[in-house]
């Protein structure tokens, strides 16, 4: 199997654009924002991007057990 580097020196374009519609499509999703409302109190000063960076480490850490 191929090994993927976390973090890579080559940077798309088309990445950044990816990425923001990747975030709004999964703000969108009905686990995120159940999972938001369950944390609201403590997500309230994070910007979006760092509260689904949290929504899929928590959720990918859940799915490893």
């Amino acid at each position: 199997m191929a090994k993927i580097p976390a973090t890579s020196n080559y940077k798309f374009s088309s990445d950044s654009n990816i990425w923001s519609n990747l975030q709004y499509a999964i703000a969108a999703s009905s686990g995120f924002q159940r999972w938001q409302s369950e944390r609201n109190i403590h997500l309230q000063e994070l910007r979006l991007e760092q509260q689904v960076q949290r929504y899929l480490r928590e959720t990918l850490e859940t799915l490893a057990y």
